[in-house]
C-alpha cells in the first residue's frame, strides 16, 4: 500500500510539523544549512527544471524546501526507513507539494507523486542506484545522515554520487564535521547545545528522538512501520562517524571531483560541497 493510501487518515502536515521540531531540537539553524545548501543548487542549476537527489531524505525535507524555492523541481527522494517513506509519499501525493498550479499532470510511474520520485534503498551497498529512477542530476543533497555509515563506505559512496551528477553538478553532504583546530571550543559548544536541547524538552517544546519515534508507533496506521523500522535497525544505527572536514574533502577529490571544500559552517556541523 502507498503511504497515500496508508495514511489517508493521518495529517501528514502535523507529522512533518513534529519532525521538523524534533530535528531542530538538535539542529537550531537547521533553516540555515538548508538555505545554504539550495543557494548552491540555484547559483549552478541551468534554465530547466532542477533534478534533485534528496538522499537519506527521510520525510523529504530538503525536497520540501526545493520545491518552494525553485519554479520546477523533479526531485527522487531516497531513504531506506518505512515509517519516514511511507510520511514522504503521502506529502507528496498531495496537489500543493507535488505540482505547482501552473504544472501539468505527471507521468504515472510506480512509486511517483507529481514530480517528486520516493523510493526505498539501502546506502549500505554500491546497489542503491539501481532503485533510482533516472542517472543524473542537477545536485545530490543530503544532511545529517551519512555519519551512520563507516568511513570506507562513505569515501566509497562519494564516488558513487559523483557519477550520478551531470558535468557541473554539485553534490553537498551537511553533517557533523568539526574542525580539527577547536577541539575544545567544539565540546563546550556541543555541551551548551544540550543544555538548550534538555531545556526544550523540559518546556514541551519539542519531543526527542526517542519520544517522537515513541508517538510514532502510537499512531495505528505507522505503528507496523515503526515495527518494521526496529527489525531493519535491530541494535539502532552505527557509531557515528565524524571525521574531520579535511577527511571529507580528501575523499571527495580522491572521488575524483573537480572542486571540493566547505560551503557552510555552523559550530561542529559544516557543508561540504563537490562540483563534478
Amino acid at each position: 500500500m502507498s503511504g497515500l493510501g496508508r495514511l489517508a487518515a493521518v495529517d501528514v502536515a502535523a507529522l512533518q510539523e513534529s519532525w521538523d521540531r524534533q530535528q531542530e531540537g538538535y539542529m537550531p539553524d537547521r533553516e540555515e544549512r538548508f538555505g545554504a545548501m539550495l543557494d548552491a543548487v540555484a547559483a549552478t542549476a541551468g534554465p530547466g527544471p532542477v533534478r534533485l537527489l534528496d538522499l537519506a531524505g527521510g520525510t523529504g525535507s530538503i525536497t520540501l524546501r526545493a520545491l518552494r524555492r525553485f519554479p520546477a523541481v523533479e526531485a527522487t527522494v531516497l531513504d531506506l526507513d518505512p515509517a519516514l517513506l511511507a510520511i514522504a509519499e503521502a506529502t507528496f501525493a498531495e496537489p500543493s507539494h507535488a505540482e505547482p498550479s501552473h504544472a501539468g499532470p505527471s507521468d504515472a510511474e510506480p512509486g511517483r507523486t507529481g514530480r517528486v520520485a520516493v523510493v526505498a534503498a539501502d546506502l549500505s551497498a554500491a546497489g542503491w542506484v539501481d532503485a533510482l529512477p533516472r542517472r543524473e542530476y542537477d545536485a545530490v543533497l543530503t544532511a545529517t545522515a551519512l555519519h551512520w555509515l563507516p568511513g570506507e563506505r562513505v569515501s566509497g559512496l562519494y564516488g558513487e554520487i559523483r557519477q550520478l551528477l551531470r558535468p557541473g553538478g554539485i553534490f553537498v553532504n551537511v553533517d557533523h564535521i568539526p574542525d580539527d583546530g577547536l577541539p575544545t571550543l567544539t565540546k563546550q559548544l556541543l555541551a551548551a547545545e544540550e543544555t538548550v536541547r534538555n531545556a526544550r524538552y523540559a518546556a514541551g517544546a519539542a519531543l526527542s528522538w526517542a519520544r517522537w519515534w515513541e508517538h510514532l508507533a502510537t499512531i495505528e496506521e505507522l505503528a507496523p512501520l515503526v515495527a518494521r523500522r526496529h527489525e531493519i535497525y535491530p541494535t539502532g544505527h552505527a557509531a557515528e562517524f565524524t571525521p574531520s572536514l579535511a577527511w571529507h574533502v580528501d575523499a571527495l577529490r580522491a572521488a575524483g571531483y573537480s572542486e571540493a571544500g566547505v560551503l557552510w559552517r555552523g559550530g561542529p556541523d559544516a557543508a561540504v560541497a563537490g562540483v563534478r
